[in-house]
């Protein structure tokens, strides 16, 4: 598990950003994407999919996600 930071960035697109390992993608697809719910299973620009408790659509926040798979 892991503290995430999630923001929109200057194309209105949700980054998703690990201080710890310095990484920032994209979030290509959610498996929840509404105002009301957003989150479960996303997909990041690098192929990596992390698992994201599903809660309103609010941004910029910090998120503990999981990484799934490996």
């Amino acid at each position: 598990m892991a503290k995430v930071m999630l923001r929109y960035d200057a194309k209105k697109e949700i980054s998703f950003y690990v201080a710890k390992k310095d990484m920032e993608e994209t979030i290509i697809k959610s498996e929840f994407d509404t105002d009301e719910k957003w989150g479960g299973e996303v997909e990041l620009s690098n192929g990596e999919k992390w698992f994201i408790e599903p809660a309103p659509k609010k941004f910029p926040s910090e998120v503990v996600a999981k990484r799934l798979g490996d």
